[in-house]
């Protein structure tokens, strides 16, 4: 059997006007992942990323921290298919219908970073509401839909070309593997993205492979981390 290792990307830069790029802390937990890596032996055959800043950055630095410890990497895949939902759009979207609800919702949702616990609370009622499709069409919004259809042809093209037995790492974020827990376990959206909410920085998921079947051998792997006992870089947006 292949292995699949769903990699969230390390801490992006919340709040920044670029959110797309990863913090220091981002950076050292990338490195930190390659280091275990290496540690532990992994030989990866494959190397995919989605085309975000943030999911590339992360690959290439853990990549580069396996290489230092004289391991052969493979040269970074990329597809888009693994990019994360539009997370600004769904906000968009979704916020007229809140704000009756919710009058302080903009405030919050403007300065996430100084109110980290109730911009997760409503970005969370959001994105239920966009998953079960309880919100006004928008011909430039990607429902939910839409982007586990894109998941789904992505994670097929990448089993289609895998070779038995291969280790393949998979560099993307965690709507994304909220989205293969669904394609691949059958649990509800819901749910998904209740083990989404729980998904580390860098954290490690094992999918097992033989074709285009694939079984979750393991969720959320925070030992890279853990291990450091630094607790800053257990973090979760």
């Amino acid at each position: 059997m292949g292995n699949l290792y769903l990699i969230r990307h390390g801490q992006a830069s919340f709040g920044a006007a670029d959110y797309d790029v990863l913090s220091p802390v981002g950076e050292r937990q990338s490195q930190a992942l390659g280091e275990h890596f290496a540690q532990l032996g992994l030989r990866l055959d494959r190397c995919v990323a989605g085309t975000l800043r943030r999911q590339q950055d992360t690959a290439r630095l853990t990549l580069d921290a396996l290489q230092a410890h004289g391991e052969a990497v493979p040269a970074i895949e990329t597809d888009a298919a693994f990019n994360e939902f539009d997370a600004d759009g769904v906000i968009r979207a979704l916020l007229p219908a809140l704000l009756p609800e919710e009058p302080e919702a903009l405030h919050v949702l403007r300065n996430g970073a100084q109110h980290r616990g109730e911009f997760q609370r409503l970005f969370a009622l959001m994105v239920q509401r966009w998953h079960d499709g309880e919100h006004a069409h928008d011909e430039h919004l990607e429902t939910w839909q839409a982007f586990t259809g894109r998941v789904g042809d992505g994670l097929r093209r990448l089993l289609d070309s895998a070779a038995s037995g291969d280790n393949i790492a998979l560099f993307t974020s965690g709507g994304t593997i909220a989205a293969l827990l669904h394609l691949v376990s059958g649990i509800t959206p819901a749910q998904a993205f209740t083990l989404n909410w729980q998904i580390i920085n860098t954290s490690l998921s094992h999918l097992k492979f033989r074709g285009r079947d694939v079984t979750l051998a393991s969720f959320n792997s925070q030992a890279h981390v853990r291990l450091l006992r630094l607790p800053e870089l257990v973090t979760y947006r």
